[in-house]
């Protein structure tokens, strides 16, 4: 509607306006307008009505003719002047106060009919939290920030709350902390301002004091003094009442009264009793966060349940993926665990579907920049709405459904990104790569960072501790997390073996285990022979093993010709070859030039597609020698898939294979761990590979991975996998390991990095033992489950019957800390004995030895037989005892007081002498004695046994025990205050520190336990056995007090040692504030400290754009090359300098005592690549290139790729510094390598 032009108000028109009501559209009559105020209708929205249709002119004349900051300030020629006059711009002086409005104090809420829903009132609601912002508060409620840093957050900003993290409570507030003080505003403030000269006097002056005058209140204070008196004397008597009945104690139920009361009326002996049977934990205690979810119970009501469900597949789920769907539905978080090809991606659909439907957000993560793409191209396809962000690609970044890789999800989280409000679910695929070395703490990082209100979904290989895993999640974040995982394949797998390598041979293949996982040993005899007979019979009359590992080229070539012309024959295509090593792929496929597996249609559609996905190329580029090489192979249905293969080659292979027109691709392991592209078959050239180290078999976890590609879902009826035995057979306890051995377990790979800390240290709320605490590596600890002990500890001290250290037992406390100290020695020295081979040879058959146990003390008995287990190695021994204890668990009393350790006395019999046979641990031998007798074990075995049995129980005992029996009475008597024992360093030579050092301790403290006194003391056995209990309770309290606090956790001296390199290279202060550089350092995800002081000491500014770029590739580029690189001269002395720079951040961290030498740390950097990119920067095309160096042309293009991430890096880094110079530096010179092959958009994005 167009704007009417109304007249001015004329002397005759009434005096009346318009007031329009709020948004609702109602218009009232104001028939006494205040004067002066503009046309109507007037409003009563505070900013007046909304615009409505705007004339473009004016908006355009406003906002560039009028606006003074268009204006130029220089060069205002005539014309200009009088360009100035026409516009008439009137100055507003005001808009140079620009002031951001205080936030509304109110907000309006909806007053409805609880019925009908109709619409009553509007009621004006105060808004608490008005002063909360990205910059001070974790809070959700906070105020969003500014629309441009809404999607990556910023690093000022504070992260929000993550979920599982309980917000300070005021006690934590309330203590303070060693640096904080009370002030005093009394006693000891400054007179003079620090700075100023003078201060202010406030000695007190006598001031004239006027007489007070008299007023009622003072009068009424008292009298009010005395109606006061008398309810106070009715309380005392009171009181005199109210001492005479008990008090009993307050408490929530009745059975904790009675149970109080029995305790005090029982005698003290009775009291243990009691306090043992309550703690009767509740059922609801011991919590589970892991519910394993049943995935063999069918979902007969799933419809029923879900009856408008948010997607439809075009196929019936399986019972697990309704179990998922299900748990989706009631927005609980799952862990779904299954092989490759199950059907994971189900569940994640579902939770994309659920969240538009609930117009909240999805963000899918994935390890790998290939997979976040594919993905991209798969939900693209399917919801449309799909967004993706990786390092350099940023695609509609609004959508519902975001796919990014887990780093920039971390980088959201702790820079508060808004994406983050409306988030629902969290996918994250391939959970298992938290196992990987390198990358595996961003995952930990990431789910310790989301907050409360976004549910997580894993979806993992199967792992054999997803429960434990999932456990520690639901712990950390106080949630359920559901474990549903199967290890039903949808396409069983058949596991040969193939030994032929010629025409005549080439059916030589051998079911090694088959589709129902038996594990076939025929199979494999029958592949050994096969082998065998064609070893020479030269070989064979030599007896010679001629199976080296290697074999030629020749031969390889014969074994793949072969095999894939049998597997072609047999309609086993496509297959892929997996092999461990870059350059044997390219040698494989190379030798398959006489090998053509496509027909002329499918050459027809490969040329097409390759001509049409290369047609975004420079002509230049799409003569690169490896294009050229790779369009000759495909062409023949031949491809290879590794990290040195161009990424836009990669993306054509994957394509074709995926459309079957691929008939064998040799790839290496990364194809399994990233792109999701079953074949039919999959051949292992070997079962060895190297991991860096060394050369190991695969891991049961990487070969099912690998093996899962074979068999594609409705597609075979089994997928086969082929391992080859060029050289010979592998061995089959190998084999059988590496099928059916467990996978690989989820560890945690949580390592702490200057990131983290100082991201963490920027948000005073949080903190980095949080963090710590909460990592997967901590998830042992469960503080729940402790607090709850100690407070029943703590309650059990506290009911202990108090200690009697008067007169004789004034020196009980030391006594008893001899007595654990000596037995920890004595524990230790023992240890060391049995694990000495001399000890071993003295605990033989005949050593006499002294037993203490419940039932002997200080008894000779002789050892009959050792057994054979050396973990808990027991004895056989025979000992002497009084007649009648031979059963007899004696007095336990005794025991608890140790009286051997003071008392060498032997044991000899009152009474007649009779003897036991016991299985003795090495604890209830107490010494080893010089003597050994001659005894027949087996004798005395079987005789004991034989009067075990009630017929021949009153048998004598046969000659063999009695003999030995005299003997230890003769040996006891012989000696009784004690008889020599083996010293262990002495006799049984043993001279290890510990073992030395442990008998001299022992020594010492069996010498000074004589001097006691409270050993003479009557009462001295009761004493000590509640001085026992009271410590055992003590100690107990003490050990879990110190797992829940902080010193317990691993990393917690590495926490410091990191804290004192960043103090000392000055990123944080002294009490822990971020500062200028640890700002800086924050924003820069890898190598923060090499980079933050290389911009601090600007090195980077006397080198040109192309140099810095080349400089700075030394931190994305982690192979070694032979190649030497020609540089200029500048380059050279920025090379030294970040060595040297480098040198000096790894001398401080070995000074810090960080584990890493100042030549490791050096080591990391490597300037392999500085020419390839310096000339790259400077415009060579890529053909050029890739002839400067051995490193191979995909790797090239990831190392430029990454390369253009960190200079994105250090120009925010620069920002934050004010180095504008350096900003535009670096924007340069990423501008100068982003352009062709390098950066081609992917495929799958377009």
């Amino acid at each position: 509607m167009d704007r009417i032009n109304v007249p001015p108000v004329g002397p005759m028109d009434l005096p009346m306006s318009l007031l329009e009501m709020g948004c609702s559209g109602r218009f009232e009559l104001i028939t006494h307008p205040v004067p002066d105020q503009p046309l109507p209708p007037q409003s009563t929205l505070p900013h007046g009505l909304p615009p409505t249709s705007l004339k473009l002119e004016t908006e355009v004349e406003k906002q560039f003719l009028r606006d003074p900051a268009w204006l130029p300030i220089h060069d205002t020629d005539s014309a200009f002047q009088k360009f100035l006059k026409v516009t008439q711009r009137e100055v507003n002086v005001d808009s140079l106060l620009n002031c951001t409005p205080s936030p509304l104090h109110s907000g309006l809420s909806v007053v409805r009919d609880p019925t009908t829903g109709m619409l009553l009132d509007f009621t004006e609601v105060l808004v608490e939290n008005t002063g909360l912002s990205a910059k001070n508060s974790l809070s959700l409620q906070r105020q969003p920030g500014p629309p441009s840093e809404s999607l990556r957050g910023s690093n000022t900003n504070y992260p929000f709350l993550p979920g599982g993290m309980e917000e300070l409570t005021l006690d934590q507030i309330k203590k303070k902390s060693e640096l904080e003080e009370d002030i005093d505003f009394e006693n000891d403030l400054l007179r003079v301002p620090p700075g100023l000269k003078a201060g202010v006097d406030f000695t007190d002056k006598d001031a004239k004091i006027a007489k007070t005058e008299v007023n009622l209140m003072s009068l009424l204070s008292t009298i009010e003094d005395i109606t006061d008196l008398q309810p106070e004397t009715e309380e005392k008597d009171k009181g005199k009442d109210s001492e005479e009945t008990p008090k009993l104690p307050r408490t929530n139920s009745l059975e904790d009264l009675g149970i109080k009361d029995a305790v005090s009326s029982s005698s003290p002996s009775e009291t243990g009793k009691v306090e043992k049977s309550k703690p009767k934990e509740n059922p609801e205690d011991k919590k589970k966060w892991a519910i394993p979810v049943d995935i063999m119970s069918p979902c007969n009501d799933f419809y029923k349940r879900i009856p408008n469900p948010a997607f439809k597949w075009p196929f019936e789920l399986d019972i697990f993926q309704k179990q998922a769907v299900l748990r989706l539905e009631a927005h609980d978080s799952v862990f779904v665990a299954a092989h490759t090809s199950a059907g994971k991606t189900v569940v994640a659909e579902y939770a994309i579907a659920l969240s538009q439907k609930h117009m909240t957000r999805t963000i899918y993560t994935s390890p790998i920049k290939a997979l976040s793409n594919q993905k991209f191209r798969d939900f693209k396809n399917t919801f449309g709405d799909v967004g993706l962000l990786t390092g350099d690609v940023q695609l509609s970044p609004e959508s519902s459904c975001l796919i990014m890789t887990t780093e920039i999800l971390r980088s959201m989280l702790y820079n508060g990104s808004e994406v983050i409000r409306d988030l629902e679910w969290v996918i994250f695929d391939e959970v298992h790569y938290i196992n990987d070395a390198e990358r595996g703490v961003v995952w930990e990082e990431v789910l310790i960072m989301l907050p409360d209100h976004v549910s997580i979904i894993l979806l993992s290989a199967t792992v054999p501790n997803a429960v434990e895993f999932s456990d520690w999640i639901g712990r950390i974040k106080k949630r359920h997390i559901y474990v549903i995982s199967t290890m039903k394949r949808p396409v069983p797998l058949e596991h040969y073996l193939y030994t032929g390598n010629s025409t005549k041979t080439q059916k030589e293949m051998f079911l090694l285990m088959d589709a129902v996982g038996n594990f076939l040993t025929k199979g494999f005899y029958a592949a050994v022979d096969a082998k065998k007979e064609r070893t020479s019979k030269h070989a064979q009359s030599f007896g010679a093993k001629s199976t080296s590992q290697n074999t030629t080229a020749s031969q390889d070539r014969a074994v793949w010709l072969t095999l894939l012309h049998f597997l072609s024959q047999r309609q086993q295509t496509p297959v892929v070859a997996f092999t461990f090593s870059r350059s044997r792929c390219d040698e494989n496929a190379r030798s398959l030039d006489s090998m053509d597996l496509t027909t002329s249609i499918e050459k027809a559609e490969i040329h097409s597609f390759f001509q049409k996905s290369l047609s975004r190329l420079r002509g230049g580029d799409r003569q690169l020698p490896q294009i050229l090489f790779m369009r000759d192979l495909l062409k023949r249905g031949i491809a290879v898939h590794h990290s040195g293969i161009l990424p836009i080659l990669k993306e054509v292979i994957e394509m074709l294979f995926s459309r079957g027109l691929v008939k064998v691709l040799f790839a290496t392991e990364t194809f399994a761990m990233g792109v999701n592209m079953p074949a039919r078959t999959v051949v292992f050239d070997s079962i060895r590979k190297h991991d860096g180290t060394g050369f190991r078999n695969l891991l049961p976890g990487e070969y099912i991975q690998m093996a899962g590609r074979a068999g594609r879902r409705g597609l075979d009826p089994t997928g086969t996998v082929i391992i080859l035995c060029k050289a010979g057979v592998h061995e089959m306890a190998d084999l059988h390991v590496m099928m059916l051995g467990k996978p690989t377990t989820l560890q945690s790979q949580f390592r702490l990095t200057y990131t983290m800390i100082l991201n963490l240290l920027r948000v005073e709320a949080l903190r980095v033992t949080d963090m710590m605490r909460r990592s997967f590596s901590e998830s042992h600890r469960d503080t729940q489950a402790h607090e709850k002990r100690i407070s029943q500890l703590k309650q059990m001290l506290s009911s202990l019957p108090p200690l009697d250290t008067q007169g004789q037992l004034s020196d009980l406390m030391p006594y008893y800390h001899t007595v654990t100290e000596l037995r920890t020695t004595t524990e230790a020295l023992q240890q060391g004995i049995l694990e000495s081979v001399n000890g071993l040879k003295a605990l033989s058959v005949g050593r006499v030895v002294v037993v203490n146990n419940k039932q002997h003390l200080n008894a000779l008995g002789v050892i009959l037989q050792v057994s054979n287990d050396a973990v808990n190695r027991t004895f056989t021994a025979l000992v002497i005892c009084e007649k009648g204890n031979e059963e007899g668990e004696g007095k336990a009393n005794d025991i608890a007081a140790f009286p051997h350790l003071f008392n060498t006395a032997l044991f000899i019999p009152e009474g007649p002498c009779s003897h036991t046979v016991q299985k003795l641990k090495l604890q209830d031998i107490s010494a080893l004695t010089v003597k050994t007798l001659k005894v027949i074990p087996d004798r005395i075995i079987d005789n004991y046994k034989k009067r075990q049995q009630p017929r021949f129980k009153y048998d004598p005992p046969g000659q063999a025990i009695s003999t030995a029996t005299q003997e230890l009475l003769r040996l006891a008597e012989t000696n009784p205050g004690g008889i020599a024992t083996l010293d262990p360093v002495n006799d049984l030579q043993l001279k290890s520190v510990d073992v030395v050092e442990g008998s001299m301790r022992l020594r010492v403290l069996q010498d000074s336990l004589r001097n006691f006194n409270c050993i003479h003391s009557p009462t001295f056995a009761e004493q000590f056995v509640r001085v026992q209990e009271r410590m055992s309770v003590q100690e107990e309290l003490d050990r879990l007090l110190f797992l829940v606090s902080d010193q317990s956790l691993t990393l917690l001296p590495e926490y410091h040692q990191r804290i004192k390199v960043l103090q000392a290279l000055q990123y944080v202060d002294g009490s822990g504030a971020v500062q200028l550089k640890g700002r800086v350092a924050c924003q820069i995800s890898s190598h923060e400290l090499l980079l933050t002081e290389l911009l601090f000491e600007n090195a980077l500014s006397p080198l040109a754009p192309e140099e810095s770029a080349a400089l700075l590739s030394c931190l994305v580029f982690t192979q070694n090359t032979q190649v030497e690189p020609h540089i200029t001269n500048t380059l050279q002395e920025g090379i030294d300098r970040v060595l040297s720079v480098a040198k000096r951040i790894g001398e401080l961290q070995r000074d810090c005592e960080i584990p890493q030498t100042a030549e490791e740390f050096v080591g990391q950097f490597k300037f392999g690549l500085t020419e390839v990119v310096y000339c790259w920067a400077r415009g060579m095309p890529f053909a050029e290139i890739a002839q400067l160096t051995d490193v191979q042309e995909g790797t090239v293009v990831r190392c430029i790729q990454r390369l253009d991430e960190v200079l994105k890096e250090v120009r925010q880094a620069a920002r934050i510094v004010g180095d504008s110079v350096l900003g535009s530096k670096m924007e340069k010179a990423s501008l100068a390598i982003r352009r062709d092959i390098v950066f081609t958009a992917s495929l799958y994005t377009h």
